[in-house]
């Protein structure tokens, strides 16, 4: 990063003073390394909607916020052609601290002390967050997977509430997620997506997840049919998902148990 331009920066975090304390120090830090803050953001998901349209070198982003926390901002990020270098902030100092104690993030204990804010910022070239690392922690911070999902299109980087998706589908190097309104194409593993969201997904077949709360009624597929055992049909859409013979019992039995 060019020594010569001030560092942009973003300050991500639930508490207004919190914002105000780190603007403040940048200011008291500017002497010694140069940097602007372009902009402020409450949780995660108003932090992505402003890097839209705004270029940034670096993520001050507290943990723990409402809407989306630090943690999963930060593995969006991570997917984005240039992903600007992230810094946590957090009051906490148990195990998830202990978990960013690493080479690929670094983490400032509020209240934020000046010169630990300048060691940080002074290593960001070299910070490089580890995605399937983020979600692990994240799942032990929230107690849940992601609340968003995020693929690239036309450019762009969209988000994908999980909530609403219907159900994923495994084609060779990619994963769809349907939604009732239409498909989105995912860089993530069905296993790893499995492992992430069992509370909400089961799975039909070795290449289908599908919501728990999706699932409406099955058929049995003929008998000549290769493809599956068995259909599941499914509330909003008219897909039809196969069903394989090992899930055949225990996916009707969710249905008869709801």
């Amino acid at each position: 990063m060019s020594n010569e331009s001030p560092l942009r920066i973003l300050i991500v975090d639930d508490e207004p003073l919190a914002r105000d304390r780190l603007r403040t120090l940048l200011g008291d830090l500017a002497v010694q390394l140069p940097s602007t803050v372009v902009g402020e953001a409450a949780n995660g998901l108003l932090a992505l909607e402003f890097l839209r349209a705004n270029a940034v070198d670096i993520v001050l982003a507290d943990i723990r916020m409402p809407v989306m926390d630090g943690i999963e901002l930060a593995t969006h990020l991570g997917r984005l052609e240039k992903p600007p270098a992230v810094i946590f902030t957090t009051a906490y100092d148990n195990y998830a601290v202990q978990a960013f104690d690493l080479n690929a993030v670094d983490y400032l204990l509020k209240p934020v002390r000046a010169q630990r804010l300048l060691a940080a910022l002074q290593k960001v070239p070299a910070l490089h967050p580890d995605p399937v690392l983020l979600t692990s922690i994240g799942n032990e911070i929230r107690g849940g997977g992601r609340t968003h999902l995020s693929c690239h299109e036309r450019g762009r980087l969209l988000l994908v509430p999980v909530g609403e998706v219907l159900y994923f589908k495994a084609d060779l190097k990619y994963v769809t997620a349907r939604t009732a309104e239409r498909e989105y194409l995912l860089d993530e593993a069905l296993t790893h997506l499995e492992h992430e969201f069992a509370e909400r997904f089961m799975r039909l077949h070795r290449a289908v997840l599908v919501a728990k709360n999706a699932l409406a009624g099955f058929e049995k597929a003929a008998g000549d049919d290769i493809e599956a055992y068995g259909w599941a049909l499914l509330r909003g859409v008219p897909e039809k998902l196969p069903v394989s013979r090992r899930q055949w019992a225990p996916a009707k039995a969710l249905i008869k148990h709801s």
